[in-house]
């Protein structure tokens, strides 16, 4: 049986690690091919021999340096020797060579430098680093005895997404599929196809079973995967004894996403087959950006403004994020990596204080202000653990090591699809930088089962109290981007929500509808004032005389004026960016 992907991939990283300094052919070379090998399973001696001679068709003998019949060469150089011209000797020698011997792919390598030439796709070409070996593993994936997918033109995952995930959608509601079990579904769906090219299960393992285990016609998705679903949310130690052996090959995945059961959906050979297109897509590129724009194909486009759909774009919310809290922070680190003393204490306590902060947006649509932060948080901490284990020598345990975590995100979001797939994108953003980290270090980790969750919670944020979705005393930053309606467009429902915020204030009526953002935000930053305080007041007012009350009540509220002022100037300037100006 092969390796797993996740094994491959976290042998990738500890041979990069091992050989990022090795340069010399003669020395090192066929202690590097070795274990390349290794990397998928393979003992070359089983299977590959060094220096294979070969005659070649101008009559002279030459000699690969790794030849495994029927599956690949592998010449070596010297750190910074020409690869083109290595390559073109690597392709004399397979021209010299027997039809039945003849190998799926050429390697050409410097110990830096790898070019991979794909001979079953016409010598197609690929470059990359012995750093980018952990991400290009899957080239290589035949020889651990995977068969090899081509994505369709290798497409990225982006707005083509967007428009299949739409047509699933517009599809099973036609068929009356409809409401919340639909949005679950979807976010459901979508959590699969990243899971499905990230390693968190084996690689396409979901696409196979959808292809290979369903019928063409789509009679029976619907029940295949409520049974999927029902195995995602079951714990290995608790499923069926006779439960079929590819679906108990999936692992428990947790966290509530498939906690609900859900009426069976009814699928025809069309919906299914779009189904199978959106697999063949490339989700573990997936960008934040998607969300939105899954979230608007998926809706109704007469609907997404009284609804709240809106949508930012990953630069601009950069532009909020930055100044408010990342400049900040990327600074500070800068500053503690330059200390002499006390340097790995100091960036210690640095991580635990990024592992303190904690991130509201009460308008969070799918999530996007929350992924990105989240995300930039995360690299931050990766660059803080590369310089506390920068001697290369400590052993670093990535599972008790990073500490930030998506439960310090909190969102408030008025519809059900969108707070299903805000939550799901802070998964799998959580996910992508994991991989990030075993990259850097060489060590696989997933949060799988999921054991921790961000807070999304579904309401109308202009109604309930935000202190219940996070509260104020642990709370770090907000931001985000709430709908922009203009008075004279908005529904009775965003007019009375208008008026519940800002009460009798006079002329309220003609302000736009996200102004009851910019109010309960800078009213939820203030700090009330305690018991203790109240009754110090109390008691001061009690002994003193009316016209001195006055003024010292007067006096008092000039000050709680000015304070408050000064905290909506700074709130006012750290807050929404209006994408659409």
């Amino acid at each position: 049986m092969p390796l797993s992907m996740n094994e491959i991939k976290a042998r990738a990283a500890a041979f990069a690690n091992r050989w990022r300094d090795a340069s010399r052919e003669e020395a090192d070379a066929q202690e590097f091919e070795i274990e390349f090998l290794n990397v998928f399973g393979i003992t070359r001696r089983k299977v590959a021999t060094f220096e294979k001679k070969v005659a070649k068709l101008d009559g002279s003998n030459g000699y690969i340096d790794l030849f495994w019949k029927g599956t690949i060469v592998i010449e070596m150089k010297s750190r910074g020797k020409d690869l083109e011209k290595a390559a073109r000797q690597a392709r004399e020698y397979v021209e010299a060579l027997p039809e039945h011997e003849l190998p799926r792919g050429i390697l050409v390598c410097d110990f830096e430098r790898f070019h991979y030439y794909d001979l079953d796709a016409n010598g197609e070409k690929t470059e990359f680093t012995l750093a980018e070996l952990p991400n290009r593993v899957e080239l290589f994936a035949y020889m651990a005895g995977y068969q090899k997918r081509v994505y369709r033109e290798q497409d990225p995952v982006n707005f083509k997404a967007a428009e299949l995930m739409g047509r699933v959608h517009d599809r099973l509601k036609e068929a009356g599929y409809e409401g919340r079990p639909l949005e679950i579904y979807l976010a459901r769906v979508l959590f699969c196809m990243f899971a499905d090219d990230t390693s968190i299960f084996g690689k396409d393992d979901w696409f196979y079973y959808l292809r290979e285990r369903t019928a063409e016609d789509g009679s029976d998705l619907g029940a295949k995967l409520a049974e999927f679903f029902a195995v995602l949310n079951t714990p290995p130690e608790k499923r069926l004894k006779t439960l079929d052996a590819q679906l108990n090959e999936f692992p428990w995945i947790n966290g509530g996403l498939f906690a609900d059961v859900l009426p069976f959906a009814s699928f025809d050979a069309a919906t299914r087959q779009t189904l199978l297109e959106c697999c063949e897509l490339d989700w573990g590129n997936i960008s934040p950006a998607i969300f939105g724009a899954l979230f608007q194909r998926a809706m109704d486009p007469a609907a997404r403004r009284n609804l709240g759909a809106h949508y930012t774009s990953e630069k601009n919310i950069l532009k909020v994020i930055r100044p408010l809290f990342l400049d900040g922070l990327r600074e500070e680190f800068e500053k503690i990596r330059a200390l002499k003393n006390n340097r790995i204490p100091r960036l210690r306590e640095f991580q635990m204080k990024l592992a303190s902060l904690k991130f509201l947006d009460p308008a969070c649509g799918c999530g996007n202000f929350l992924v990105v932060a989240y995300r930039e948080l995360r690299l931050l901490e990766i660059d803080v653990l590369k310089e506390i284990y920068s001697d290369g020598e400590r052993f670093l345990d990535v599972t008790t090591a990073l500490k930030v975590n998506v439960d310090q995100f909190f969102g408030i979001e008025i519809e059900e699809f969108p707070a299903q797939i805000a939550k799901v994108a802070l998964w799998l953003t959580d996910h992508q930088m994991n991989l990030k980290a075993r990259d850097a270090f060489g060590e696989y980790f997933a949060r799988i089962p999921l054991k921790t969750s961000p807070t999304i919670v579904c309401a109308n944020a202009l109604q309930i109290d935000w202190e219940t979705v996070a509260p104020r005393s642990e709370l770090s930053y907000i931001f985000g981007n709430p709908p922009f309606v203009g008075a004279r467009i908005m529904s009775p429902e965003q007019k009375n929500d208008l008026k519940r915020v800002f009460g009798d204030v006079k002329n309220a009526g003609n302000l736009d509808f996200v102004t009851c953002w910019y109010r309960k935000a800078a009213e939820f930053i203030q700090e009330p004032p305690t018991d203790e305080t109240l009754d110090l007041l109390e008691r001061d007012a009690e002994g003193r005389k009316e016209g001195r009350k006055a003024r010292e009540s007067k006096s008092r509220l000039s000050r709680r004026t000015r304070f408050v002022k000064a905290n909506n100037r700074r709130f006012y300037g750290n807050y929404f960016f209006n994408d659409t100006a």
